[in-house]
């Protein structure tokens, strides 16, 4: 799993800033901000069997994005397959 990439719903002055910092937060792998090391997307669960490992990182996806950014709400994480197979999040936010 690698690049997230977010849909944003709703008019707002605010929505390249919002996707800039969704796109950060998704992009940071988990411990690596020293002073904040709850920041960031914990990739521990690419390994696991593919249903598991997507209902984890949609979790890890809607609890940060929660926690991180006030301004939006996770409507909904859907998967899309590369031609290589790969597992890539989409993430559709609705800005409030």
């Amino acid at each position: 799993m690698s690049q997230v990439k977010i849909d944003l719903i709703g008019a707002s002055t605010a929505a390249e800033d919002i996707r800039r910092c969704l796109t950060i937060l998704y992009a940071t792998p988990i411990g690596t901000v020293a002073l904040d090391r709850e920041f960031g997307l914990d990739w521990g669960f690419v390994d696991l069997p593919t249903e598991v490992a997507k209902a984890r990182m949609a979790a890890e996806i809607i609890g940060k994005t929660g926690k991180y950014e006030p301004r939006v709400l996770v409507q909904e994480v859907k998967w899309e397959t590369s031609n290589e197979g790969e597992l890539k999040p989409k993430v559709v936010i609705q800005i409030v």
